[in-house]
């Protein structure tokens, strides 16, 4: 494991924060205008997750020295940093755990949980990309 990877990786994530905020604005301001409040949803969701491994691919792929064992921790540690952000920033604007756990039912057109695995497999997306 090569520690100079993951400390690469992390501003790559960091740089999902502002991605996931526009795509909510876009989700609240445009997509509720067009379609139910639980499509809106859905399609929000599958957007964050192709942009979360668009902006991966495209900047993860540049680190060299990138093994498959730095890919397991860097999607470990993304999937880390990214429930643990969501539940901090949901616990510091008032949501209860249990309206947070509601995200991960896909059923209820919530796709945070493609989101969440979206960002683990992100790092073996760029892997294979610099790879071909």
């Amino acid at each position: 494991m090569h520690l100079c990877s993951l400390f690469v990786s992390l501003p790559i994530w960091i740089s999902f924060i502002p991605v996931a905020i526009l795509n909510g604005g876009f989700r609240d301001y445009v997509l509720v205008k067009f379609l139910l409040d639980k499509c809106a949803l859905a399609v929000s969701g599958i957007v964050l997750s192709i942009s979360i491994l668009l902006v991966a691919k495209i900047l993860l792929s540049r680190v060299k020295k990138l093994s498959r064992t730095d890919c397991l921790v860097i999607s470990f540690v993304w999937i880390l940093l990214t429930v643990l952000f969501e539940f901090g920033m949901g616990l510091a604007t008032g949501s209860s755990v249990c309206e947070l756990l509601k995200a991960y039912n896909p059923s209820s057109g919530n796709l945070w949980l493609l989101v969440v695995v979206a960002t683990g497999a992100a790092p073996f997306l760029a892997l294979k990309s610099r790879n071909k």
